[in-house]
């Protein structure tokens, strides 16, 4: 027996075995660095615009909303009017989406919101009158996108609504595309909250953008709305996305927290919606059940950072 193991022959058995071993380390370590990369440039690139529409806090005065906005992250605070501009600015917010106007027909119908709107002629006089304004009103504060809706059926043929829409729309989208702001109309569930509301399905609100067919007329995506009405709604965001230009969040059921509460899972929503190249803003718009609601918020917005 050789007393000493560490022969020419296993010496170099070893060294190769070590080499390999250092080279596979080495590749392994310079593939790691390389994923890192990818995925920091993808984050550069990447991410969630977040806002929140200021309805579901209707108790803390705007100004010390604004202030916890800024805190917990947010960009924007949303659905709220022109007027209130130099507020969020003040702050170094914006608002992503202004709220719709409302008019009043010549036969004393208010009209603009949701259950009046678009889907009849006889309100189009009051709607390009008051929308004409407020796109105006839009163009001097720097606002990019103004609400719209459908109205509610009322009896009408859903057909004859989307006809209705698109001849009101165009009467406006002209000076939208001027000022470049998007007219956005929301998608809203007719089961749960807005019973008889029109535009309460993706492929009814795709088929107006296409009927319309300005690049100033898109669909808010709201989430909760859609998971009602629908479902399947990462299939739908990428197969859909160029026809949105907002998203609304909401916890279903019950449009409260998006936590593990409900039956969403927001991290792999927000995810496909990245993955689309989307770079406008997802605002939140549950109804916090929690007593503190700002921590709801926060919570929200962490859910959704991708």
């Amino acid at each position: 027996m050789n007393p000493n193991p560490f022969t020419r022959r296993n010496f170099m058995t070893t060294s190769a075995k070590t080499a390999a071993i250092t080279a596979t380390v080495v590749s392994l370590g310079a593939r790691i660095s390389a994923a890192e990369e990818a995925a920091d440039q993808a984050g550069a690139k990447g991410g969630i615009n977040h806002s929140v529409c200021k309805w579901c806090y209707d108790e803390i005065p705007l100004e010390d909303f604004c202030v916890a906005a800024k805190e917990i992250g947010l960009k924007s605070v949303e659905l709220l009017d022109t007027s209130d501009f130099p507020i969020l600015e003040k702050h170094g917010l914006t608002c992503a989406l202004v709220t719709s106007p409302s008019g009043t027909t010549k036969d004393g119908v208010k009209v603009g919101g949701i259950e009046k709107a678009f889907n009849r002629l006889e309100h189009h006089d009051a709607l390009q009158e008051t929308y004409e304004a407020k796109l105006k009103q839009c163009a001097e504060v720097g606002a990019k996108q103004l609400i719209c809706f459908s109205g509610n059926r009322d009896g009408m043929d859903d057909g004859q609504g989307m006809e209705n829409c698109a001849t009101g729309l165009k009467r406006i989208l002209p000076l939208a595309e001027k000022l470049g702001i998007i007219v956005t109309m929301e998608l809203l569930n007719s089961r749960v909250n807005h019973a008889d509301y029109m535009c309460d399905l993706s492929k009814w609100g795709t088929a107006l953008v296409d009927k319309v067919a300005s690049p100033n007329f898109k669909l808010l995506y709201d989430i909760y709305h859609m998971q009602i009405m629908e479902g399947d709604v990462i299939a739908t965001i990428r197969e859909k996305n160029k026809y949105f230009s907002h998203y609304h969040t909401g916890g279903v059921p019950g449009r409260n927290e998006i936590d593990e509460t409900q039956e969403l899972y927001y991290p792999a929503i927000m995810k496909a919606i990245v993955d689309t190249g989307f770079t406008g803003f997802v605002a939140q718009e549950f109804i916090p059940k929690r007593e503190d609601k700002l921590a709801s918020l926060k919570q929200g917005v962490e859910i959704c950072t991708v």
